[in-house]
């Protein structure tokens, strides 16, 4: 807890004028992030460990919280937090809303990007890669192992568009509720799944001299034929990594 009560103490003394000033301390230089501590050239592994650090650090409330990033057919951007429920081998897969803003970003423009940051340990994980739905299947199991009060909630939502008040909201859920009874099953309504296939995965760990670590991995046609053994490493898997300056 000592973390917090530190960020919050900076964060009640100091004001907007001040923002500038804000440093926390990172990581000690004999802590630094290095290639020949990676035992495994493979992101999904160092993912797996580093998320296994999260999940037992108590500070790390929602271990699983990722910012999203997509784009729509005009080019803008749009960022958003999601909750990565599954990451495998295959991609990192989050649920929402198939009519919601970043549905319909995927649908002209299935590149997204991902960014997860655990302030405890000072580390934040990037991901770039192709968004894609998973199968009805799929999503209509995950959509019944919720709570029943998402699922009613999910159900009731349609997330990114205009209502006209939250009594709206409320009373389409109290109509839901009527409808199914204390048992009823929630049929899936226009909700589901997407897995993001990655081709690019770089972790970064903070260093209180700002010479952070960080370190990338790539995946796609043709990087194999970069690798040099010099700036450009062939790893696991088809994957390549490489060192990035801060």
């Amino acid at each position: 807890m000592r973390l917090l009560q530190i960020v919050r103490k900076m964060s009640q003394t100091a004001s907007i004028e001040q923002l500038s000033a804000l440093r926390l301390k990172y990581h000690e230089r004999k802590d630094a992030f290095l290639e020949e501590n990676i035992k495994i050239k493979d992101p999904f592994v160092v993912f797996r460990d580093w998320l296994n650090d999260a999940l037992n650090t108590k500070e790390i409330l929602e271990p699983n919280a990722a910012a999203l990033a997509t784009v729509n057919a005009e080019g803008k951007p749009s960022n958003r937090f999601v909750l990565v429920k599954e990451a495998t081998t295959e991609g990192f897969t989050f649920f929402t809303n198939y009519g919601s803003r970043k549905a319909e970003d995927i649908a002209c423009n299935a590149n997204v990007a991902i960014a997860i940051y655990w302030l405890p340990l000072r580390r934040s994980i990037r991901i770039e890669g192709v968004a894609e739905k998973i199968s009805r299947d799929a999503s209509l199991k995950y959509f019944h192992e919720r709570p029943r009060a998402s699922q009613i909630g999910a159900a009731a939502s349609p997330q990114s568009q205009r209502i006209r008040s939250r009594s709206s909201l409320d009373e389409v859920e109290a109509e839901i509720k009527a409808k199914l009874g204390e048992s009823g099953q929630v049929p899936l309504p226009n909700w589901g799944g997407y897995l993001v296939r990655p081709s690019l995965i770089e972790f970064w760990q903070g260093q209180t001299d700002r010479l952070h670590d960080r370190i990338r991995f790539r995946r796609g046609p043709g990087v194999l034929d970069e690798v040099d053994g010099e700036l450009i490493h062939k790893g696991e898997n088809e994957w390549v990594y490489e060192r990035l300056a801060p």
